[in-house]
């Protein structure tokens, strides 16, 4: 989405509980793509009733790319064996997804300073799988979403210099 590259077929995963592991907090756990979209759909709602629509623009269509991933990892949850339930732990169910770990701040600089360090903390996440992860088709996507994540760092990078 962000970046030029399309996203590799998901149509070789098949059931890996390892890498349903590995991918599992990316997807809903505290720091995952479930939060980010939350938390930038939310912001981009702030932004928009102060006024501020670039920033508000920005910020839903980042969330537009992060609701994608949320798919992409979704599919592949499901694909490697389990129900894509919003927790940081398939297939079993608990510790189900909680909307307290958005970062609800209203202030404009430490809004966009929490994404930069939510997009800090998925790069660093989707670098530890690529690391670990010996299902070369998992790491496909997962090298694709990380070009995403890079584009957003930077993006939220430029934000917080016109604050």
């Amino acid at each position: 989405m962000v970046g030029e590259q399309k996203y590799p077929s998901l149509e070789e995963i098949g059931e890996d509980f390892a890498a349903l592991r590995l991918l599992s907090p990316a997807y809903a756990g505290r720091d995952g793509e479930l939060t980010a979209v939350l938390q930038y759909v939310y912001q981009s709602v702030i932004f928009s009733e102060e006024g501020r629509g670039e920033f508000a623009r920005a910020l839903i269509e980042i969330a537009v790319n992060e609701m994608h991933h949320l798919e992409v990892l979704a599919t592949m949850i499901a694909k490697l064996g389990a129900p894509p339930v919003f927790t940081a732990c398939p297939p079993y169910p608990v510790g189900y997804y909680s909307a307290a770990c958005v970062n609800y701040t209203k202030n404009p600089r430490q809004m966009i300073c929490a994404d930069i360090c939510a997009e800090e903390n998925a790069i660093s996440c989707y670098e530890t799988i690529l690391c670990r992860i010996k299902n070369a088709a998992v790491a496909a996507v997962v090298s694709r979403i990380l070009e995403d994540e890079k584009e957003h760092l930077k993006k939220f990078n430029a934000l917080l210099a016109k604050l």
